[in-house]
C-alpha cells in the first residue's frame, strides 16, 4: 500500500514538473532579428600637383574617394568618383570636393597658389664705355637756314641731351656750331657761335651746369655734308656734341 502511494506521488509530481516548464517555456518571447548591417561612411583625398604657379600657368588635380554614389569639387562640378583634371586658376585658389554616400559625407581640400607672372627677361646690359654711351644717346641740334634758335621739332632731341648728361654728371662736353656753305666765312663764324650758345643755354636751362659745356664755332668750315644742295646743307646747319672727359 505504502509502496503505492509512494508510486502515485512521483507521478504527480513528474506530471507538476512537466507542466510547469511548459507553462514556462510558453512564456520565452521570441529572438530578435538580425540588425540590419551598416554602410560605411566615404572617404575622399585631393591633391594638386603643383600646388603653386605662376599666373597663366596650370596644375593637375587627383582625387579618390570610396562609398561615395554623388562627388562634386567648388569651381568643376559633378565629377567621377576617382579621376584628375587640368585646372588654370588666374588667383590663389582652395578646390573643396564634396563625397556623398549612404554612410553619410566626407570632404577635402587642395590649395593651388598662384603667384604674379614673372617679369620678361631683360637683355643683357650692354658692356659700353661712358663715351660709348654719349655717342648712342646724346643728338645733334639742327637749325633752319639763318637762324640760331631751337626749333620746335628740336626741343625732344634737347631735352633728351639734357637727361643724358644729367644721369652721367662727370662728362664735360664742347658744343660745335656749324653752318652750310652758303655766306662769307666771318658771317658763318658768328652764327655758328650762336648756335652753340643757344644748344648750351637750353641745356642750362633743363639743369646741367653750365662750367660743364664749353662752345666752339667751325662756321661753314668742316662740313659734314660737302655737296651743295637743301638736304646736305640741312645736315650741316647744326650743333654738334663732343665728348670731352
Amino acid at each position: 500500500m505504502k509502496h503505492q502511494m509512494r508510486t502515485w506521488s512521483l507521478l504527480v509530481f513528474a506530471l507538476g514538473t512537466m507542466m510547469f516548464l511548459g507553462a514556462c517555456a510558453k512564456k520565452l518571447p521570441p529572438p530578435p532579428p538580425p540588425a540590419a548591417p551598416t554602410a560605411q561612411a566615404p572617404t575622399a583625398s585631393l591633391a594638386a600637383n603643383p600646388n603653386t604657379i605662376n599666373a597663366g600657368e596650370s596644375t593637375t588635380l587627383t582625387w579618390q574617394t570610396t562609398g561615395a554614389s554623388d562627388v562634386s569639387i567648388d569651381g568643376i562640378g559633378p565629377v567621377d568618383g576617382s579621376g584628375s583634371r587640368q585646372v588654370s586658376p588666374a588667383t590663389s585658389t582652395t578646390y573643396h570636393l564634396i563625397a556623398k554616400g549612404a554612410g553619410g559625407t566626407q570632404d577635402a581640400t587642395a590649395r593651388v597658389t598662384v603667384s604674379a607672372a614673372p617679369p620678361p627677361e631683360q637683355p643683357a646690359a650692354e658692356n659700353l664705355t661712358e663715351q660709348e654711351l654719349f655717342a648712342k644717346n646724346v643728338k645733334d641740334i639742327y637749325f633752319a637756314y639763318d637762324k640760331s634758335d631751337i626749333a620746335p621739332d628740336q626741343q625732344s632731341a634737347l631735352q633728351g641731351d639734357a637727361q643724358f648728361l644729367q644721369q652721367h654728371a662727370s662728362i664735360h662736353i664742347t658744343v660745335e656750331g656749324y653752318c652750310d656753305e652758303r655766306g662769307s666765312t666771318e658771317y658763318n663764324l658768328a652764327l655758328g657761335t650762336s648756335r652753340a650758345d643757344a644748344v648750351k643755354n637750353g641745356l642750362v636751362q633743363a639743369g646741367v651746369a653750365g662750367d660743364r659745356i664749353k662752345t666752339y664755332s667751325y662756321g661753314k668750315e668742316k662740313p659734314f655734308c660737302t655737296q651743295s644742295n637743301e638736304s646736305c646743307w640741312q645736315q650741316n646747319r647744326r650743333g654738334h656734341m663732343v665728348y670731352e672727359k
